[in-house]
């Protein structure tokens, strides 16, 4: 069994801003888990599945995602849970919420994954720091991550499968959207 978990991951130019972020948190405060796997927007946290059967994973993948058209992505003000994750936000968009809630009834029903309590509960966000941040320097590692603050946007134009790999989350594949599906049934979006 080998661990994955999918994701939109933004465009070099974004990814590279908000790693960034994340190793000067890491350089100031030594707050580092968010550094094991690159920038991204969860869309179905991590599961177990069979390595042997990974190639059959994609498949089934590739054929939900043709349902899907490219769409923009909204990052925008620095926010947390509570104190305990400082993160990115992510304008809850139409079509983001669509593929979410898509891909959660397409795990649960076609890959038998269990249904976590944050697919159910959907916040979509890019964390900067999380798990080894604590109480103490909470307050000044928000205060670094607002004082780093960036607006950006991105078309998504397909998913990640990322995988478990010496102990980090690696991008292990792209999983594209087509140019038409249920996207072009959505008010106001239009084609890319």
């Amino acid at each position: 069994m080998q661990k994955y978990f999918l994701a939109l991951v933004p465009p070099a130019e974004i990814l590279e801003k908000a790693e960034s972020i994340k190793q000067e948190i890491r350089g100031k405060f030594n707050v580092k888990y968010a550094l094991k796997s690159p920038a991204h927007i969860t869309l179905k946290m991590p599961f177990s599945y069979n390595e042997a059967k990974e190639a059959v994973l994609c498949e089934q993948l590739s054929v939900f995602a043709s349902r899907f058209k490219p769409f923009k992505v909204e990052l925008g003000k620095i926010n947390t849970f509570g104190k305990r994750v400082i993160f990115l936000g992510v304008e809850p968009s139409a079509p983001l919420l669509l593929l979410q809630s898509a891909l959660k009834s397409f795990c649960k029903k076609e890959l038998n994954l269990v249904d976590e309590l944050s697919d159910r509960n959907y916040h979509p966000h890019m964390t900067l720091a999380f798990k080894d941040l604590k109480a103490t320097k909470f307050d000044d590692v928000l205060g670094l991550a607002k004082s780093k603050e960036f607006d950006a946007e991105f078309i998504a134009k397909g998913f990640y499968l990322l995988k478990r790999a010496d102990g980090k989350w690696k991008i292990h594949r792209e999983i594209p959207f087509s140019s038409g599906g249920l996207m072009d049934t959505l008010p106001g979006n239009r084609e890319i």
